[in-house]
């Protein structure tokens, strides 16, 4: 039997699985952005993450097919710039970065999928915008991984740490 891409390291999720406007859920909200970091606080290159979250109002009824493709050669061209979906997907950058353009979460969080190489299995995170009880739940130093700094009106920046002393805390959903 052939491994499937979580039994197997390396850094190929850059070929297929990213689009144009992956990272463009909607305009006129805000901007997520960060970095991931390798466990030596090294920028990781050829992360992938994808990103799902309700709309302002709390539902997660997102419009699907907003991916628009080339009538003649079928290739994707990009979000059609208008509906909202509530997914995304985004590769990091050579330094990497990452950006995410959406709308305020109604459930005050952003659910994150982390795929990286060195990693067998996928990592599950969030982004907090508020109060929550679960992040009640964690020690003061833990929690604070979880929330966004607020740069500026609009702009949060997240980074995410795969391991070490800053290391994000990850969600088993097993």
């Amino acid at each position: 039997m052939n491994p499937t891409p979580s039994q197997t390291v390396g850094p190929f999720y850059g070929f297929a699985l990213p689009f144009p406007g992956g990272g463009d859920l909607a305009t006129g909200g805000i901007v997520v952005h960060g970095h991931v970091y390798d466990g030596a606080g090294e920028p990781v290159p050829d992360a992938l993450l994808e990103f799902w979250q309700p709309d302002p109002s709390g539902s997660l009824r997102g419009s699907p097919g907003t991916l628009r493709r080339d009538p003649v050669n079928g290739a994707v061209l990009g979000r059609d710039g208008v509906r909202f979906t509530g997914f995304g997907r985004v590769p990091t950058d050579l330094d990497g970065h990452w950006t995410l353009r959406t709308l305020e979460p109604g459930n005050g969080y952003i659910s994150v999928c982390v795929f990286a190489r060195g990693l067998l299995h996928h990592l599950y995170t969030r982004i907090y915008f508020g109060h929550d009880r679960f992040l009640d739940s964690l020690p003061p130093e833990r929690r604070q991984t979880l929330v966004p700094v607020r740069e500026r009106p609009g702009v949060h920046r997240f980074d995410i740490h795969l391991q070490g002393e800053k290391e994000t805390v990850f969600l088993d959903f097993g």
